[in-house]
């Protein structure tokens, strides 16, 4: 790198004295990135030295930079690409982190003139076989699609000079450590090795004394260190009122992350918000990868501001605003707690950490609070409890359906047609069917129109769409088809707007509804 005076005042940063040059340091400047966080401090002499380290620091500790720095100074000091074969290998456990870490390695492969692809399943593989053949410096994968291109022979380990393993303790809760295993033994036994984990378990140890040669261990903002950022709560709820409870949370201003523990749960609870007024997307394992980047996209930008997901999207969710995170369901075992609760209070942020309780999960809640050491603040929670708004402060926000599944990118659920008549007994002298009452279809007609006749479905409505007047279809026709008054059409009152609304406005609303 040939220095040049724009770089000076880079060179006494906090960075530069720890060896990272003055181009990556302007890099992370562009990105708002001036001190290095206790990890990055720690580990950055060893990994810019080339040794072996491993590395824990827990969720949102800024593990990445820790990694991505010193392989991208390093690649750039020595040797050539080559196709299929990279010279850096970064080992992710989901799709969403690949993508993040991608997203974090551009800014600096650019300034050092490297190129990078991402590997991951789910997708059709051919462009990424066509990047690995055109060649690459570094390769960001999920280990089981990389099996699968190495079994292909579109893929080379052979030439890696720098191997990381990112979030090794996740890769061991899904079982993945056999791969990792499989795709190390294929990379040169001399080159670095670099392992970063918030914990470091059985599986993760073995790991570290089969492949790291003497690594030299750094441990800043361990799992178990307190964030004093971050406030925890528990709110004790009842099975009719966890729905309302958890849409006047979302309604809230600031981007929130709500957990749930399976896939049919985050997808059932992300069309019950939109229904009930809040844009939402979710996060889980039955999307297609174009669902997931759409889904994220939207969250990021801040065009939908909830988001519903899973505990195996927990890792790859990078996202330094988000103020609340909320159990809806509390996970199954204190590291989940942990890694959900870890999307919060990044980056220096503070955040808010609620779970939601059902009289049933009482004891469970204790034991998992009790193993992941955390002190939370219990309360009866209710819609319109005046905890609610001291949690998560700020007026409510909430749109009409329609427009909440519009901003969210789904399609808003079409209201099925009348059912056509059996008997031909009514009024009309051919088809007769129609729906009376408020908030349906009300229509007096003669002739082959739909009309209210003795053969139709009438009678008191299920649904009550309207605020001071009819939300429905009104009309009275003399003709054919559908009219509305002496015009052709439709007529529609008291549509509604979004607007903002009291958490006791909102309970009210609800109880109504219901």
């Amino acid at each position: 790198m040939r220095l040049t005076p724009d770089w000076f005042p880079f060179l006494s940063s906090d960075f530069a004295r720890l060896g990272v040059s003055a181009d990556l340091v302007a890099a992370l400047n562009a990105r708002g990135i001036t001190t290095p966080t206790p990890i990055q401090a720690a580990t950055l002499p060893d990994s810019l030295a080339g040794r072996d380290v491993l590395g824990r620091g827990r969720t949102g500790s800024g593990k990445s930079f820790a990694f991505l720095l010193p392989m991208v100074q390093q690649l750039r000091a020595s040797g050539r690409r080559q196709a299929k074969k990279p010279r850096a290998l970064i080992l992710a456990p989901t799709r969403e982190l690949a993508l993040q870490l991608h997203e974090s390695l551009v800014p600096l492969e650019k300034a050092a003139g490297l190129t990078s692809t991402v590997v991951f399943g789910g997708v059709n593989q051919n462009p990424q076989a066509r990047a690995l053949a055109t060649g690459v410096d570094v390769v960001i994968a999920c280990p089981g699609r990389l099996l699968d291109l190495i079994g292909q022979r579109l893929v080379d380990l052979s030439q890696v000079r720098i191997t990381v393993i990112d979030e090794a303790d996740h890769m061991a809760d899904m079982g993945f450590l056999p791969d990792v295993r499989r795709i190390l033994a294929t990379t040169p036994s001399d080159g670095q090795r670099m392992l970063f984990s918030a914990t470091l378990d059985a599986g993760v140890n073995t790991l570290v004394k089969q492949f790291l040669h003497s690594p030299v261990v750094h441990e800043a903002d361990s799992e178990l260190s307190p964030i004093t950022e971050m406030d925890h709560h528990v709110l004790r709820v009842d099975t009719d009122s966890r729905t309302a409870v958890l849409a006047d949370l979302a309604a809230a201003p600031g981007h929130t992350i709500i957990f749930t523990r399976t896939k049919h749960g985050a997808k059932k609870l992300a069309k019950q918000l939109i229904s009930l007024g809040i844009p939402t997307v979710d996060l889980h394992g039955n999307l297609s990868q174009n669902a997931r980047t759409r889904n994220m996209d939207a969250f990021h930008s801040g065009k939908v501001s909830t988001l519903v997901a899973t505990d195996i999207a927990a890792r790859g969710i990078h996202v330094d605003d988000v103020s609340l995170v909320v159990h809806a369901d509390p996970p199954t075992e204190h590291k989940a707690y942990l890694h959900r609760s870890g999307r919060t209070a990044r980056a220096g942020n503070a955040g808010t950490v609620i779970t939601m309780e059902l009289p049933s999960q009482r004891g469970e809640v204790r034991t998992l609070l009790r193993q992941a050491k955390i002190n939370a603040t219990s309360t009866v929670a209710d819609t319109g409890a005046p905890i609610l708004t001291s949690l998560a402060p700020g007026q409510r926000t909430f749109l009409s359906p329609a427009e909440a599944a519009e901003k969210s990118g789904v399609q808003p659920k079409q209201e099925q047609g009348p059912r056509r008549s059996k008997s031909g007994g009514g009024n009309s002298g051919g088809r007769s069917r129609s729906r009376s009452g408020s908030g349906g279809r009300n229509g007096s007609s003669s002739g082959q129109g739909r009309s209210g006749g003795a053969g139709s479905r009438s009678g008191s409505p299920s649904r009550q769409g309207h605020e001071g007047g009819s939300g429905g279809r009104n009309g009275s026709s003399g003709g054919q088809g559908r009219s509305g008054g002496s015009g052709s059409g439709r007529a529609t009152a008291g549509a509604a707007r979004a607007g903002t609304t009291s958490a006791a406005d909102f309970s009210r609303n609800y109880r109504r509804s219901r």
